[in-house]
């Protein structure tokens, strides 16, 4: 039971309560808004000629500015509202008031100043945002509340060590891949440009093994033949270059260099097309497996190298790469009037799909909409082979859920075409063990 009436200082203490839960719930508001608030939307928005769009695209160009005097605000009157609560319980209910007082307090605070504003501000964040924007705007130009603020942040850097602050704010790449889907779903930005961004992610943890073409499947010439012999095989199989090679004492192939197809024409127009191609040979550019695709690039543009040999650890001759691979890991596939449009992919009778052993897994995902992990496999004849485990037989294959991987050809050891069969039922992924046979 109550212990004591109301005093008209309580009252005033209940006004005061009152105020705080409002001023709380617009603040609350204002920091779930303001931080969905990117500033591309909110220049889109002041294109547009929305209200209040030029404050907004200042405090999405700088959120440091204003985050934390927002947030040192409200724990300021959360504390403030909390103590206040609790000396009117106690005044009222006596003893039991403090355990009361803090009950509803929790209650009223969680629905009225957190679920609620927070709940509005994910469902409209550009009307939150210009509600509130004048109100944090404030916030961060007084300036007593900005210096304390800092000198909070400080003494946290003191205590909690690591990268400079300085130079955040840090966002890791998951994350921007989200902040990238969020504003493609919104409409902020094209689904092509949302590719594109992904690709350029994706681009800097790519290596040169992943995209290049693999020995056995590089048409090259000898140093020995001529130069009517090397154009005759540039124009058969449409090359603008080719790797020439030399064979040791040991019958291993090396790579002696490259050679120009322009070169090859000029030299065959000026009648000496008998000359062996050695004298066209240019020094070819070899960089190791491992090396990143986008150091390659910006290598192959500052030497002007179109085509780069790539060799193993053991510094074997192990496959190529041109400069148009490296873009089309950004851009996609490029097909000019000479190629096939996606030749590595084939719809057979009853709506199973052949691929090409040499297609890359993320390749694979993307056109066929699968999930397959790619951590030890580069290509999807490889990822088959590694999951059975044993030399492959025509017809053995990879169970997944949602589909099948299984051998259609064979070159050797080598898994050079797989037939996808999809299955109905479950959700397309290889992520864990799937079962082979």
């Amino acid at each position: 039971m109550f212990s004591a009436a109301l005093t008209s200082a309580d009252t005033w203490m209940l006004v005061g309560i009152g105020v705080l839960l409002v001023v709380l719930t617009l603040l609350s508001l204002a920091e779930m808004s303001l931080s969905r608030m990117t500033k591309q939307k909110a220049e889109a928005l002041l294109a547009d000629g929305f209200k209040r769009g030029r404050l907004l695209v200042r405090l999405a160009s700088d959120p440091t500015r204003w985050v934390n005097p927002l947030l040192l605000t409200v724990n300021i009157l959360q504390t403030l509202q909390a103590t206040l609560t609790g000396v009117v319980a106690n005044r009222v209910f006596g003893a039991p008031g403090i355990v009361i007082g803090v009950a509803l307090n929790v209650v009223v605070f969680f629905v009225l100043a957190e679920a609620v504003p927070k709940t509005y501000a994910v469902l409209y964040p550009v009307r939150g945002a210009t509600a509130t924007a004048p109100i944090v705007s404030a916030l961060a130009a007084f300036w007593p509340l900005r210096v304390v603020s800092n000198l909070l942040i400080r003494i946290t850097n003191l205590i909690v060590k690591g990268q400079d602050l300085k130079e955040g704010p840090f966002i890791s790449e998951t994350e921007f891949l989200g902040i990238v889907q969020a504003a493609a779903k919104d409409s902020i930005i094209e689904a092509e440009e949302q590719e594109l961004i992904e690709s350029v992610i994706e681009f800097g943890d790519t290596v040169v093994r992943e995209i290049m073409r693999p020995r056995h499947e590089i048409i090259t010439v000898n140093e020995s033949v001529t130069v009517s012999q090397a154009l005759t095989v540039a124009i058969e199989h449409q090359f603008s270059r080719m790797p020439v090679i030399r064979i040791d004492d040991d019958d291993i192939d090396d790579v002696a260099g490259t050679v120009n197809t322009k070169d090859l024409m000029r030299v065959e127009r000026e009648g000496r097309g008998d000359e062996p191609v050695k004298g066209l040979m240019r020094e070819a550019h070899v960089v190791p497996e491992g090396k990143p695709v986008a150091e390659l690039m910006r290598e192959m543009q500052r030497t002007q190298n179109h085509l780069t040999i790539v060799a193993d650890e053991y510094g074997a001759f192990s496959g190529i790469v041109s400069l148009e691979d490296c873009l089309e890991e950004l851009v996609g596939e490029i097909v000019d009037e000479h190629d096939d449009v996606d030749s590595r992919f084939h719809t057979a009778p009853g709506g199973d799909v052949l691929v090409e052993g040499s297609v890359g897994i993320d390749d694979v995902n993307a056109r066929l909409g699968i999930t397959i992990s790619n951590g030890e496999y580069d290509t999807i004849g490889g990822y088959v082979f590694g999951m059975i485990g044993r030399m492959p037989r025509i017809g053995d294959g990879v169970d997944a859920t949602g589909f099948r991987l299984s051998v259609e050809e064979l070159d050797g050891r080598r898994v050079t075409l797989v037939r996808y069969v999809p299955r109905a039922g479950g959700v397309p992924s290889a992520g864990g063990v799937p079962s082979a046979n």
